[in-house]
């Protein structure tokens, strides 16, 4: 049973409010902690939709001012849901005033933002962590198990693509609340630093790092109407972007990722061949893992199923019964579940700032790769 408390402020209340939220409400209810969480408040800009957030999610109290929220001696941990251009000062606020901090991806605008992100929670020495969540998909986290076991042995390949469609309609605008992320004033890059960031930090923590990288880029829609002046701007941001590059272990990658690929509404995909073996993961199966183990006798020899469900695999344990599966929103169960354990333990939560950081890296230099059309090593 909990012994402690853990009062959270979240600033934001949008997609990413609400999946932290959730985990937030059920860790405790599946997870044996030391800590109890205890929704305490949560920062938004618009009093009347923050308060209505408070009280759908059940968070005592609001701020309209991140500030004052970080100023609260009641805050344990300060979890940063914004836009992106708003990661930098709030998480380096947070941090000078000695609070914990998690932070949504990718990490900050650019690498020179990360790094002094990094500096601050770094002197700070406070427990933070970057919420790239398919790390806690059970069957990826299991993937992390039998590539460190050397069950695939060397590894030759590394393919990873992130396709969805939401943006093909050139009428759609972009800017303000809900498209903000097709602004990169305020979201940095297009799908480079939304989707390909999560296919780069699975790759670096599977397959370890990318040394050097050759992109393309393209935006497929050149102007757009701002939801905030009604005026047709600029598209700055990349609708689509592919790169190769080379690990550090001799193998190469592949990754692609667009919002032009229509029919697909999110779909993650991530394929690794050894020597001995290959793995297959698809997000919209997310609960299982496609295994071909070159050992096996020629006549079974083929791609399996595994259903990772047992409670001898990565998490299961503390959910259903074999053969019940779960789904997206359990990573972020897990990622709570993971810091909580580790601040009781006094040691850090994958990926950190610093591991967000080299994410940060690899996609800075595939979008100057991309304008200069050379390579780039990191």
């Amino acid at each position: 049973m909990p012994t402690k408390t853990l009062n959270i402020g979240l600033i934001g209340y949008g997609f990413m409010g609400r999946t932290h939220s959730n985990a937030y409400k059920r860790v405790n209810d599946f997870f044996d902690l030391e800590y109890r969480i205890k929704l305490k408040a949560v920062c938004g800009r618009n009093e009347e939709r923050v308060k209505e957030f408070a009280e759908q999610w059940g968070y005592e109290s609001t701020e309209t001012d991140w500030r004052a929220l970080i100023a609260r001696d009641d805050i344990d941990a300060v979890d940063i849901c914004t836009p992106n251009n708003f990661h930098k000062e709030i998480a380096i606020a947070a941090a000078e005033a000695g609070k914990m901090v998690l932070c949504e991806k990718p990490l900050a605008m650019d690498v020179a933002e990360g790094e002094e992100m990094v500096a601050a929670i770094e002197k700070a020495g406070v427990a933070n962590t970057v919420w790239y969540n398919y790390r806690r998909v059970p069957a990826v986290t299991l993937a992390k198990q039998l590539i460190d076991e050397g069950r695939l042995g060397k590894i030759f390949h590394y393919r990873a693509n992130f396709l969805q469609d939401w943006t093909i309609d050139a009428a759609l605008p972009q800017g303000g609340e809900g498209l903000w992320r097709l602004d990169a004033a305020v979201a940095g890059s297009g799908v480079t630093g939304d989707l390909l960031a999560h296919c780069i930090d699975t790759a670096l923590w599977l397959n370890g790092g990318i040394k050097d990288v050759s992109a393309m880029t393209e935006t497929f829609v050149k102007e757009r109407e701002h939801t905030l002046t009604g005026e047709m701007t600029p598209v700055t941001i990349d609708d689509a972007c592919t790169f190769m590059g080379h690990f550090d272990n001799g193998s190469l990658g592949l990754f692609e990722s667009t919002r032009y690929a229509r029919g697909h509404k999110a779909l993650y995909t991530l394929e690794i061949n050894g020597e001995k073996a290959s793995i297959k993961w698809d997000l919209h199966d997310l609960h299982r893992l496609e295994y071909f183990d070159h050992a096996d006798d020629s006549i079974v020899r083929g791609w399996r199923s595994i259903h990772v469900t047992d409670g001898d695999q990565p998490y299961m344990d503390k959910w259903w019964v074999p053969g019940l599966q779960i789904g997206y929103e359990h990573t972020f169960v897990h990622q709570v579940a993971d810091f909580v354990e580790n601040v009781s333990k006094g040691e850090p939560t994958a990926p950190t700032f610093r591991d967000a950081l080299e994410t940060q890296k690899v996609c800075d230099a595939v979008l100057k790769s991309a304008a200069t059309r050379q390579w780039e090593t990191i």
